[in-house]
């Protein structure tokens, strides 16, 4: 049995648009969504063996708030990738990696969650993760696999899901008018 973790990078700043979208950091509402989500994660326990991660500027912003510290490997190949780039990058992680936690970007991490659950295994969580899986949000994938390597669709469970929003209102959608 391995763990994955899907953590999204929170919101990112888009003041200075000469930036390109790689070089883009985290806006105020980022950070304090990072921070919060990095306490989540501590307190929801469980160790996480490293960081896979996008090489993205507000990835590495997003871990550096999260407050979470642990070893990561920074890989350009999951900058904006697609669920079946981020199932190869997975594939290549060692096995004595229990648990990683996957740190990148939409759509490629809503995608790979979805992909790995199991039609069996479908439950409210997924549902939730179907409808939107925002800037900072966080699931945890339980797979039936004992490598990494063997990593494919229909493997796993879903057994958590959390935004910011959920633990802190205010970092909800911002409503107009």
């Amino acid at each position: 049995m391995k763990r994955l973790g899907l953590l999204r990078h929170a919101k990112s700043d888009w003041d200075d648009m000469s930036l390109r979208d790689f070089d883009r950091g985290l806006n105020a509402r980022g950070r304090r969504g990072a921070a919060l989500m990095g306490e989540h994660i501590l307190q929801q326990g469980g160790k996480w063996d490293m960081v896979l991660a996008s090489p993205a500027e507000r990835v590495k912003r997003t871990l550096e708030a999260s407050g979470l510290d642990l070893p990561a490997r920074f890989e350009e190949t999951a900058y904006l990738a697609d669920a079946t780039t981020l199932i190869r990058l997975l594939n290549s992680c060692d096995d004595e990696a229990d648990a990683v936690l996957l740190m990148g970007h939409n759509p490629g991490l809503q995608e790979l969650a979805l992909d790995l659950v199991a039609p069996p295994n479908e439950n409210d969580l997924f549902n939730a993760v179907m409808q939107k899986f925002p800037t900072a949000a966080f699931a945890v994938l339980e797979l039936d696999i004992a490598h990494w390597a063997d990593l494919a669709e229909g493997c796993g469970k879903l057994v958590h899901f959390a935004r910011p929003r959920d633990l802190d209102p205010e970092l909800g959608p911002v409503r107009v008018g």
